[in-house]
């Protein structure tokens, strides 16, 4: 298992931390009226008279974002509540018009579930999930275009939110860190959220506390708002970890507070005392009746789940031989299992999965590319193994036939016929070659048959050399070896 203690000369400390995650709901319009979600579009294009405060407006729920959030929530391995009630949550922001948000609380439309991740180490750890409830969101303020003023956009006001509460089950910021990236995954094979924290769409509040070592007590936390990469909160929950501690080591008492994380100065800084449930004056939303969930709405949503990573990482394991690290790699993402599963259809999985994750990964990266935009087509990767794997090209040859494949997605077996490029297996003529070779080194011939066994590879090469990496290195490697023993 991970372990991360913070060691001071005074004591041994553990970090107890949490996360309150919101994942944009993927759906075409807002969770309680019919504006476009779309991203991207001109400030303000996209508000109903709802979303931006007007009076006398109700809210009319969006089915596609209650079957979203259940859709997670058994993801998650989580408990669908049939039952669940919308609630007000009162609080005052300039992005905010209606000057409530529309919530749940006391009863969410998921309850308590979990989510195992993998570390580093080759350990597994299961993430205790308390509860998934939906909610709208906020607009957005932008304070660098003006000067002297903030501006509002309020296209994100109303847009569908689920928001996933983790139980106080992280003790490193690795565990948090392969948490996230699991969940995003997880969202993605489920297709309710896109996970692009970048633009906002998934977004991390992270509650960091401490303890003395062996402790059993829950201290006062810290809450971090909205931090925007894997690794920011990582290094979030190590920077607040600290500070608990030198606060405590020095006689000091902590707040329970919301604070800021600051990336390029890796510390926190306080926004504000915090606020417990009360402060916001929840109670049941009036213009919204409890939400009932039919056993047959369930029931069909189960039907449609698609297999998720872990099954499919099994089965990867189990059925085509992959190692455990190259599965995990490969299922992580959705859109990389599908491309590997089509390319390794007639071919080596095996081999597949060596030219995914390295040639292919490599040629995406570089050029900043997803797996979708790959310049080598899932279909023409496994032709390229099939003709390796056929002994038609060398592994040396078949590097050369994929940098001519990144051009147009072009056909590896058409290049291998049009190039000449097809392996040399005529044993007569490998045979002639190597006899040629022989009578021009005379002198290393000798010096091989008087112990020096590693001329072995002077010959191979050579002769590899002088059919122009055409011939079939095993077939060389054999008859090499055969004539130098006689």
């Amino acid at each position: 298992m991970s372990e991360y203690i913070i060691e001071t000369p005074k004591g041994k400390w553990e970090v107890v931390c949490g996360l309150e995650i919101h994942c944009q709901i993927i759906s075409k319009s807002k969770i309680f009226s019919g504006a476009s979600t779309n991203y991207g579009d001109e400030p303000n294009q996209n508000v109903a008279f709802l979303d931006a405060g007007m009076p006398g407006m109700l809210p009319t729920l969006n089915e596609q974002c209650v079957h979203q959030a259940v859709k997670t929530g058994l993801g998650l391995n989580a408990q669908i509540n049939e039952y669940s009630e919308f609630a007000r949550k009162n609080y005052f922001y300039a992005d905010l018009p209606l000057g409530y948000q529309i919530s749940q609380f006391t009863y969410p439309i998921v309850g308590e579930g979990s989510l195992e991740v993998e570390l580093e180490d080759g350990s597994k750890k299961k993430i205790g999930i308390e509860r998934l409830h939906i909610e709208q969101d906020s607009g957005k303020s932008i304070h660098d275009l003006e000067p002297t003023k903030s501006l509002i956009d309020l296209n994100r006001a109303g847009v569908g939110l689920m928001e996933i509460v983790t139980k106080p089950d992280f003790r490193a910021p690795e565990e948090a860190g392969a948490f996230l990236r699991k969940l995003r995954s997880l969202l993605r094979y489920l297709e309710t959220c896109d996970g692009n924290m970048d633009e906002g769409s998934m977004r991390c509040d992270v509650n960091v506390s401490v303890r003395p070592l062996g402790s059993d007590e829950l201290r006062t936390r810290c809450e971090m708002k909205n931090v925007n990469s894997v690794r920011f909160v990582m290094q979030a929950i190590e920077a607040e970890a600290k500070r608990h501690v030198e606060v405590y080591e020095k006689g000091g008492v902590i707040a329970q507070e919301t604070r800021q994380y600051d990336p390029v100065a890796n510390v926190t800084h306080t926004l504000r005392k915090k606020e417990f449930a009360h402060d916001y004056r929840y109670f049941p939303e009036p213009d919204l009746l409890p939400l009932v969930l039919e056993t047959g709405f369930v029931e069909k949503i189960k039907s449609e789940m698609p297999e998720m990573p872990d099954v499919k990482k099994a089965r990867f394991i189990k059925e085509l031989g992959l190692t455990e690290y190259d599965a995990r790699v490969i299922c992580e993402s959705k859109e990389v299992a599908e491309y590997f599963e089509e390319a390794s259809h007639g071919a080596d999985a095996k081999r597949v999965a060596n030219w995914l994750i390295g040639d292919v990964f490599a040629v995406l990266n570089k050029n900043g590319l997803t797996i979708a935009q790959s310049p080598v087509s899932a279909k023409n990767l496994g032709k390229l193994v099939n003709l390796i794997s056929k002994d038609v090209i060398s592994g040396k040859i078949a590097k050369d036939v994929f940098e001519m494949m990144l051009e147009n997605d072009a056909d590896p077996e058409k290049i291998v016929a049009e190039k000449g490029l097809k392996q040399e297996t005529d044993v007569a003529f490998i045979e002639q070659t190597i006899d040629a070779l022989m009578a021009k080194h005379t002198a290393e011939v000798e010096t091989y048959k008087s112990g020096r066994n590693n001329l072995l590879g002077f010959f191979v090469g050579q002769t590899l050399k002088a059919t122009q990496g055409k011939a079939n290195p095993a077939v060389v490697n054999k008859i090499v070896s055969e004539k130098l023993n006689k």
